[in-house]
């Protein structure tokens, strides 16, 4: 009596092998590093990536809901900017409590961000559009408030952006403190929580999410709300972090959120990834700036074209992915 053979999956048709190529990638870039220059792998310069890295992680967080989704949102860096704006000018010219303020940066953040939503879901839009006229929206106001750089004072916010908890005979800062944080709360949400596979529902097939009867109009307005708290709480950590508002701040942030959520593993087709990925690609971005730097030698626009290699080389890998996910 024969019996047929089923053949074992490949490793490369899992749906995590993405994440273990980003994982494996970080790995081979801190042993490079480690190998080539002394010091490279000492527990401050890993911490400097988190410390260095905080707001892009923050911002990455809230593009891999947006993401996991099946949408785009390239407001973010313009939301973060206009969120310096709003911190410096209530601080500067109105001398107004900074906790009142970050409070009201963040309120603008989410609020810009829901009406987003509301415009992608109810009007039918392209969220590559409707994000596109947010980006130019929020850019725009920056320069309403001011033309120049506006310098912050005060000093809870100076505070913040000298404070240095202790680790070990290292230290690490409050905001990077804040994005692991929000990090570890969003994993949470994404895998453990009803909205979360709501999340992963509508990113998979919006047709099937309404016809389960997920109240799908709800989850994306929330989304993009929380991709644009997101954005203003990585505004906040950039304030503390840069100490002054500016319209130009943080040009092309956008684009490193999306490489770091792609490198991290998740489809940009949505319906797959992992929120955790969100670390990992943007430890990747920070180690190649990293590496950059201890050389020395090399332009920081290199960093631009590694990256840009790598998005690269990570799409085709999905979508070699999915087409082989499409013919079982």
């Amino acid at each position: 009596m024969s019996s047929m053979s089923i053949p074992a999956p490949s490793i490369t048709s899992s749906p995590y092998f993405t994440s273990l190529i980003t994982l494996f990638l970080l790995v081979v870039l801190l042993g490079a590093g480690g190998a080539a220059y002394p010091g490279f792998l000492s527990l401050q310069v890993m911490f400097n990536l988190l410390i260095d890295n905080a707001f892009l992680l923050v911002i990455a967080v809230g593009m891999s809901f947006v993401i996991l989704s099946g949408g785009i949102d390239l407001s973010v860096g313009s939301v973060l900017a206009l969120t310096t704006m709003v911190c410096a000018y209530m601080l500067q010219a109105w001398h107004w409590n900074p906790l009142l303020v970050i409070a009201i940066a963040l309120a603008i953040g989410t609020v810009f961000g829901a009406a987003q939503g509301a415009l992608i879901h109810y009007f039918k839009l392209q969220p590559f559009i409707v994000t596109l006229a947010g980006m130019f929206l929020a850019r725009g106001l920056c320069y309403l408030i001011s033309i120049n750089s506006i310098t912050i004072e005060d000093p809870f916010f100076v505070a913040m952006s000298q404070t240095q908890l202790p680790v070990g005979d290292c230290f690490i800062s409050p905001g990077a403190l804040i994005a692991v944080a929000l990090l570890a709360a969003a994993v949470y949400v994404a895998h453990c929580t009803p909205f979360g596979r709501a999340i992963y529902a509508v990113g998979g097939n919006e047709q099937s999410a309404l016809m389960m009867g997920l109240r799908v109009a709800r989850t994306k307005v929330l989304i993009y709300a929380f991709s644009g708290f997101c954005a203003a709480l990585a505004g906040v950590l950039f304030s503390f972090y840069m100490l002054s508002g500016y319209g130009l701040h943080a040009q092309g942030t956008e684009l490193d959120a999306i490489a770091a959520v792609v490198i991290g593993g998740t489809l940009l087709s949505g319906g797959y990834g992992y929120v955790a990925g969100a670390l990992t690609g943007v430890l990747v971005l920070g180690s190649i700036q990293t590496l950059i730097a201890f050389d020395g030698t090399l332009s920081s626009w290199w960093t631009k074209i590694v990256i840009g290699g790598l998005l690269f080389i990570f799409c085709v890998v999905q979508r070699v992915m999915t087409m082989r996910g499409n013919k079982k």
